[in-house]
């Protein structure tokens, strides 16, 4: 079954300039989603969608492939994940190349293992799914969220829960921020990610890190050496 990996890494980062190549404990970050993809052995190609050719260097140094940059219109701070997946796709047929399945993979995401691409790759394939991804579970209750107004003071968004004991709250989860693995066909004709057929499994915290910030860098660097210690990744 041909499958593709695609990294989607735009060179325009505006919280941390150059995010997606910046040294991560030494490493550019974005050779650790290379690595995994590559490592998991269930793609025909994995490649990088950028338009900067740095990036483009860098990704073909760690063993990346680039066949072509991304185009103008999918490289702005409006272009979405699914507009460049599916600009990826089509340029690839439009060469003669066709892929089943395929999984988008974020750059700054240290925590992907190539363990746990496989683990989805299977869920999804068992499953049918059109889409699996990893999740975190919130870790306090959101029916119990506060919201403040302009003159800082705080009323529940959910009030009818102001006395529910935390422990008969449903858990609630958000995306992990990490990768999609899913079925080609299904995401060109609903042209999302998130179907009635998406499916999701949920990850522990510590394997994962939003990076928006530099405290979050910080605090990733932290994590993933701590994990790498006790030999857990």
């Amino acid at each position: 079954m041909n499958r593709l990996a695609i990294i989607p890494a735009r060179g325009g980062s505006k919280r941390i300039p150059r995010k997606n190549i910046r040294p991560f404990l030494g490493i550019p970050i974005i050779a650790y989603s290379i690595r995994a993809a590559l490592q998991s052995g269930l793609f025909t190609e994995v490649m990088v969608s950028t338009d900067d050719k740095e990036i483009a260097g860098i990704a073909q140094e760690y063993g990346a492939s680039i066949p072509f940059l991304r185009s103008g219109k999918n490289a702005d701070d409006h272009a979405t994940t699914i507009d460049v997946i599916a600009e990826v796709i089509e340029t690839y047929k439009k060469k003669g190349l066709e892929f089943e399945e395929a999984a988008c993979i974020y750059p700054s995401a240290p925590f992907v293992s190539s363990e746990r691409l496989i683990n989805f790759q299977e869920e999804r394939a068992k499953k049918d799914l059109d889409c699996v991804f990893p999740v975190l579970k919130y870790s306090y209750p959101i029916q119990r969220a506060l919201e403040l107004d302009d003159f800082g003071r705080m009323k529940m968004v959910n009030p009818e829960h102001l006395i529910t004991r935390s422990q008969d709250l449903e858990n609630r989860y958000h995306d992990a921020g990490q990768f999609y693995f899913f079925k080609v066909s299904a995401l060109i004709s609903e042209h999302k990610l998130w179907t009635k057929n998406t499916g999701a499994i949920v990850i522990p915290e510590i394997f994962a890190q939003d990076i928006d910030h530099e405290e979050d860098w910080e605090l990733a660097e932290f994590k993933y050496s701590f994990l790498k210690k006790k030999a857990l990744i």
